[in-house]
């Protein structure tokens, strides 16, 4: 499965990328947003790839088409706070040099589109630190409802207990937005099934 907008090839991650990943995970910031330790080393990274990556059906790397570089990853996991075999979670990181540019934006939209038009799921939902400003930004910008604060629900990496702010975005929210309107979307059987997405609107 890979799935194509305007800047980016979303597709599975494999244990070739562990040097892009190490480039981006190295970093002081793409980590603590995310709640987890910045990579010491290729082999940590690669050992992360083994663990978390090499057997997920819905998360992503995203690959910048210009540069056919792994900056970052997306998708949608199991929500562990939902009973609900029709949600996901949407999750995602990206290399700081990428922050600012929309690409988290333009990958979001199109996981969107593939979590509800092709999983065909009834709500997404999506946590971030207090202090991630980016990424709440983003959230708002799909569309996403804030739900409240969960208070001293995640332990960082560091062993700090954090608050997590929740959201949340349901099919027929994501329907009615004519966030979809913004997409030519069509699927292509070829080898894999690849979904492309015109993503001219996106900025």
């Amino acid at each position: 499965m890979m799935i194509e907008t305007r800047r980016l090839l979303l597709r599975k991650i494999v244990s070739s990328d562990a040097e892009d990943m190490f480039a981006y995970s190295r970093g002081p910031n793409t980590g603590l947003n995310a709640g987890w330790k910045p990579h010491e080393s290729l082999e940590e990274t690669q050992e992360t790839i083994d663990t978390f990556f090499l057997n997920q059906e819905s998360v992503f790397g995203i690959v910048l088409t210009e540069t056919n570089k792994l900056i970052g990853s997306i998708g949608l996991i199991k929500d562990p706070m939902r009973e609900n075999d029709s949600t996901r979670m949407l999750g995602y990181d990206i290399g700081e040099d990428y922050w600012g540019l929309g690409i988290m934006t333009e990958a979001a939209k199109a996981i969107m589109g593939f979590g509800f038009e092709t999983m065909f799921l009834d709500l997404i939902s999506a946590t971030c630190y207090p202090y991630n400003i980016r990424s709440r930004h983003v959230l708002e910008k799909l569309g996403f409802q804030y739900e409240g604060t969960l208070a001293q629900a995640d332990k960082r990496y560091d062993g700090q207990v954090m608050d997590m702010e929740c959201f949340s975005l349901s099919k027929e929210d994501y329907f009615k937005s004519g966030e979809r309107d913004e997409f030519c979307f069509e699927m292509q059987k070829t080898d894999q099934e690849l979904f492309r997405y015109d993503a001219g609107l996106l900025f």
